[in-house]
C-alpha cells in the first residue's frame, strides 16, 4: 500500500484520475474535485480538505482520523460506512446536506458555520458535539445521544426530547420551539 506524508495536492480532478489507494498522513487537499469518487479503503490521518468537492464520494471502510474539512461541498455522504476505529473529524463552512451519520460514535465533533439540511443522525452518539451557527433544517435525530451537545447558535432543528437523550445539552431560548415541534403548538416570539 502506498504511503504519502506531508504533501499538498492542489486543484486536482480525482473524479477524472482517481486518487492512489493508500495512506495519507499530514497531507492537505486544496480545491480538489473528488465528486463521485471511490475512496474506499483509503486512510486519512491528520489531513485537511480545503474547498474540495466530495459530493457522493464512496466511503466504504475509509479511515478518517483527525481530519479537518473546511469550505467543502459534501452532499450525500454515508459516514456510517467509514472505518469506525479512531473516526474523528471536524467541519467548518461545509455543505453536508443529505449526508448520513447513522449509528456513528462521533463524540466531541465540531460542526461550525455549516449546512446540515436533512442529515441523518439516527442512533448516533454526539456527546459533547458542537453545532455552531449551523442550519439543521430537516435533520433526523432519532434515538440519538446528544448529552452535553451545544446547539445554542444553530437554527431550524427539531429534536424530540422523549426520543433522544439530551441531558445537559445546550439550547438558545430563541430556538426552544425546536424541542416542542411534535406538539404542534404555536409559540409567539414577538415578546422576546
Amino acid at each position: 500500500m502506498d504511503y504519502f506524508t506531508d504533501q499538498t495536492f492542489e486543484k486536482l480532478k480525482f473524479n477524472l484520475e482517481p486518487l492512489v489507494r493508500g495512506e495519507y498522513e499530514n497531507c492537505v487537499f486544496r480545491h480538489c474535485d473528488f465528486s463521485n469518487c471511490d475512496l474506499s479503503g483509503i486512510k486519512f490521518t491528520d489531513v485537511e480538505f480545503f474547498a474540495c468537492n466530495l459530493s457522493l464520494v464512496k466511503l466504504e471502510n475509509t479511515a478518517l482520523r483527525g481530519v479537518n474539512f473546511r469550505e467543502c461541498k459534501m452532499l450525500g455522504l454515508h459516514f456510517e460506512n467509514c472505518n469506525r476505529f479512531g473516526m474523528n473529524f471536524r467541519f467548518e463552512n461545509c455543505q453536508l446536506n443529505h449526508s448520513s451519520f447513522y449509528k456513528t460514535k462521533i463524540n466531541k465533533t465540531t460542526f461550525r458555520n455549516s449546512s446540515l439540511k436533512e442529515v441523518d443522525f439516527t442512533e448516533s452518539n454526539l456527546t459533547d458535539a458542537v453545532f455552531q451557527n449551523c442550519d439543521l433544517a430537516g435533520v433526523l435525530f432519532e434515538n440519538t445521544i446528544l448529552e452535553k451537545a451545544d446547539f445554542r447558535s444553530s437554527v431550524n432543528y427539531s429534536i424530540d426530547p422523549e426520543r433522544n437523550i439530551i441531558l445537559k445539552a445546550k439550547f438558545s431560548i430563541l430556538e426552544l420551539s425546536g424541542l416542542l415541534d411534535k406538539y404542534e403548538i404555536e409559540i409567539d416570539r414577538s415578546i422576546l
